[in-house]
């Protein structure tokens, strides 16, 4: 599908286009968060078996199939294009527990990107990981919204900007990081993040300086601020997203949206956003045509799924099960049986109760209660997908909660809960992973007041066979884990919680074993958590 933005374009289709125009093919991944072996329709891990049963998504080795086959049509047509990673490559599964960003950053290169943006995931591990991966990839590294002149790592590493040479044609690429990944990863105190939109205005003014006139924003701060960049920088021609997992498409009824989708300017600019969902699902193919002066005629294309109908490439096929060989039979293990789907879903556990928030909840207050805990708060964006039916193994769990967290308990008081309530309902709008799913109390929450201002009433908590009203001057002993104990994702009040423990199990674990010892599981909710 094409989208005309000028009358130019029209000529364009009659065949009366000047020589000079220059259509650029976009290929583009984001979010892949370590899929690197394949996905069930879930999000998690999808067995060989299934596999051969034309029932998975995704995986690296289709990634790369279809990039292939793309960029080869195209060039062999004489075209032009370019392959893009809006961010979080890391983060998400037993490949990159495993082995950090080596994985990724080895088939990244075998694959030919041309540029990526720095994702929030890929400080998880510091400033030092990100480095090692940068070290190791053949192409840019770019995030314009970072100040970088105090980390000794990361300095002259990461690009503010880049410029691609595409047959002759200067592209330029800027990029902006979202600014609050200080609280959804470990960026560290040297870097120091910058307004998004007014470190791109800058980057772009100087992008124009050099004579580059197409210039694409490659972003990882979601689809909405995305939106926004796409008003208000003149110059952009045209967003590139990531960090919500937004699916566009022009041919699913399922879509969040058309891709692209259009964001108008204050002078009547067309600027095209695409993104393509998460998890090696998706291949995003953005066409574009400019004229010689450099403006944008007409966008259109699509995300491309990559389902069974997509051939693995052999040659990295084989290479993922190598790299998979040492963890295999830790993922394969089976540790427990449920009852029906567990939803994990990211839409539904950032936005209110959902089964997976309940099992993990239960299963964190579970492991404490005998020392005296009687809360349990988890942040949504720390459930990484559902489990399906039947067996669940270890495999799955850790796709669930790929993150190493481990429990921590604290003592707090009913205030700080109240006011850890409000921050977890604070971005509901922007579906940030802040959420919190909570077990040994129950509230409601009302959308229509602003955030901060009260949105979180009637907190009650457990009590004997019941519940009661939150005391706000009781001290509680609240469970959560390692990461939002230390203040991730907003929950600041919880870095000034007493008799703070880093409690040392593994939260995979400790679901693993209460979904055990419970038999067949049964997922459900239970009104816990209620929207006015």
């Amino acid at each position: 599908m094409k989208y005309l933005l000028s009358t130019a374009a029209t000529l364009a289709l009659l065949g009366t286009t000047a020589a000079a125009d220059f259509t650029l093919n976009v290929l583009h991944i984001n979010d892949v968060h370590s899929r690197i072996e394949p996905i069930n329709r879930f999000d998690s891990s999808c067995g060989a078996e299934d596999d051969a049963e034309g029932k998975c998504f995704g995986g690296i080795a289709r990634v790369a199939t279809k990039i292939t086959e793309l960029r080869d049509g195209i060039k062999a047509d004489g075209g032009n294009v370019i392959t893009l990673d809006a961010g979080d490559q890391f983060q998400g599964s037993m490949m990159y527990t495993t082995y950090k960003g080596a994985a990724a950053a080895e088939f990244m290169n075998i694959i030919g990107f041309d540029a990526m943006a720095v994702g929030n995931h890929e400080f998880d591990d510091g400033p030092a990981a990100l480095r090692k991966f940068t070290d190791t990839v053949d192409f840019p590294v770019v995030s314009g919204n970072l100040d970088l002149s105090g980390s000794e790592l990361l300095k002259g590493h990461v690009e503010n900007a880049v410029v691609l040479d595409v047959n002759g044609t200067k592209v330029g690429i800027v990029s902006a990081l979202a600014t609050d990944t200080v609280d959804t990863s470990s960026p560290g105190d040297n870097v120091v993040f910058m307004d998004e939109i007014e470190s791109l205005k800058a980057d772009v003014a100087a992008l124009q300086a050099q004579g580059v006139n197409i210039i694409l924003a490659l972003n990882h701060v979601g689809f909405v601020k995305d939106l926004e960049i796409a008003q208000s920088v003149p110059g952009i021609d045209a967003v590139i997203g990531g960090h919500s997992h937004t699916f566009l498409s022009s041919s699913s009824q399922k879509r969040a949206g058309a891709y692209p989708t259009f964001a108008s300017q204050a002078d009547g600019t067309l600027v095209p956003v695409a993104q393509a969902y998460a998890y090696s699902k998706y291949v995003g193919h953005l066409e574009l045509t400019f004229n010689d002066a450099g403006e944008l005629l007409y966008a259109g294309g699509d995300a491309i799924v990559l389902d069974a109908s997509v051939t693995p490439d052999a040659q990295i096929a084989a290479r993922v099960a190598e790299l998979s060989g040492p963890i295999e039979e830790l993922k394969a293990k089976v540790v427990a049986s449920s009852a029906g789907v567990i939803d994990g879903a990211r839409e539904n556990c950032r936005t209110g109760e959902c089964q997976m928030g309940n099992l993990v909840a239960d299963a964190m207050l579970d492991r404490v209660k005998s020392q005296g805990v009687s809360i349990a708060i988890q942040n949504g964006g720390g459930l990484r997908a559902s489990i399906d039916a039947g067996e669940v193994t270890m495999g799955e769990v850790l796709t669930v909660l790929p993150f190493q967290n481990t429990l921590a308990t604290f003592q707090i008081s009913g205030q700080g809960v109240i006011d850890a309530l409000e921050n977890g309902v604070s971005q509901v709008e922007e579906v940030k992973g802040r959420f919190p799913q909570v077990a040994g109390l129950k509230f409601t929450w009302d959308p229509s007041v602003a955030p901060g201002e009260g949105r979180v009433q009637d907190v009650m908590v457990a009590e004997g066979d019941g519940f009661v009203p939150i005391d706000p001057a009781k001290t509680y002993g609240v469970v959560t884990n390692n990461y939002v104990r230390g203040g991730g994702d907003g929950y600041k009040m919880f870095r000034s919680g007493m008799n703070a423990y880093d409690y040392g199990p593994g939260l995979e674990v400790v679901v693993a074993d209460y979904m055990a010892a419970q038999g067949d599981y049964t997922p459900y909710t239970d009104g816990r958590i209620a929207q006015k």
